[in-house]
């Protein structure tokens, strides 16, 4: 009955213990800690934490790998705060890898990452790790907002200048202005419409005569393909020539020729002028006429003695010859 007594005890006193290791067991389990495996312990010195609390997640490419254990002041330096780590034993961590801040989520809840390193030595447990702190979501946002606010104060800045100066250049002169060169501009159009209609017509009704054109075209390009040697010939003897005329003495045949024309001109110049022979005869208006009497009355007798010679020669073996007497003028 004793001994059943001390058995009933025994066995609460057994589920009690087994309850409180099952409770702290699942506790820290819940915290990340295994009580069944064996963990590493790594520390990392940061200047600023930025929101990092205990319990937090340590991941490596995103997977959960441990938790944050414990956050202190530095000793040494109260400015910096130095995170404990505690990471499963399984995962091998080179010596030159980095622990860095960032945020998880949306809502700002902080984590570190384990950027690995490329060592061939392994971090032991109780090392210190290199330290990083990556911007939370909202200072990127921000430090992307912030370019674009101030670009969106300089563009409105720029708008409202924009605004006045199209206020002041469209007032009432300028808008007429506008309009009449708008008609203008109509106007113009409507002209060119006609002038491409007109020329449209015009190759219309001239189509028959511009392909006589293009044929008359097309067969002097064909001439003048079918004759290029005779072409050729002609260039090369006019080649010639012109190197003919520049080998002979052009200069002394142009200064002759100018000597021929000054004493020429001289002598036009004389006659002009009533000297010698030529000149007295050009000018003497009485030499002239009589010049020209007494080639009439010349003309007359050579006439006369043409038309009745025996009156001018006589040759009578019988009888006398007739009197002279003078022909008569027309």
């Amino acid at each position: 009955m004793k001994f059943n007594r001390y058995s009933r005890e025994l066995k609460i006193g057994l589920v009690t213990v087994l309850t409180i290791v099952a409770f702290i067991w699942g506790f820290n389990y819940l915290k990340g800690k295994d009580l069944f495996n064996s963990q590493r312990t790594f520390y990392v010195v940061y200047n600023n934490v930025s929101g990092l609390m205990k319990a937090n997640a340590v991941t490596i490419s995103g997977l959960n790998i441990g938790q944050v254990n414990g956050l202190e002041f530095l000793e040494s330096d109260p400015t910096k705060v130095v995170v404990e780590l505690t990471i499963a034993n399984d995962i091998n961590i080179p010596s030159n890898s980095t622990a860095r801040i960032y945020s998880s989520d949306l809502l700002g809840t902080r984590g570190i990452e384990i950027v690995l390193g490329d060592s061939p030595d392994g971090a032991k447990s109780g090392d210190t790790l290199r330290s990083d702190v990556a911007m939370s979501l909202q200072e990127e946002v921000n430090d992307m907002v912030q370019p674009i606010l101030v670009k969106a104060g300089s563009m409105m800045s720029s708008i409202d200048t924009v605004i006045t100066a199209v206020g002041e250049i469209f007032n009432y002169g300028t808008r007429e202005d506008l309009i009449k060169s708008v008609e203008s501009l109509r106007n113009t159009i409507a002209n060119i419409e006609n002038a491409t209609k007109s020329i449209d017509t015009l190759l219309v009704t001239q189509r028959s005569r511009l392909v006589g054109i293009f044929k008359n075209v097309e067969s002097i390009t064909t001439n003048l393909e079918d004759n290029n040697e005779e072409l050729t010939r002609i260039i090369s003897n006019a080649a010639s020539i012109s190197d003919t005329i520049a080998r002979s003495n052009l200069a002394g045949m142009i200064a002759n020729l100018e000597t021929s024309i000054a004493n020429l001109t001289k002598a036009t110049d004389k006659i002009s002028s009533g000297e010698g022979s030529i000149g007295l005869l050009l000018n003497d208006e009485k030499l002239y006429r009589d010049l020209e009497s007494s080639s009439k009355q010349l003309n007359l007798l050579l006439e006369d003695i043409r038309l009745n010679p025996r009156r001018y020669l006589q040759f009578s073996v019988f009888g006398k010859s007739k009197p002279y007497t003078p022909p008569v003028t027309e």
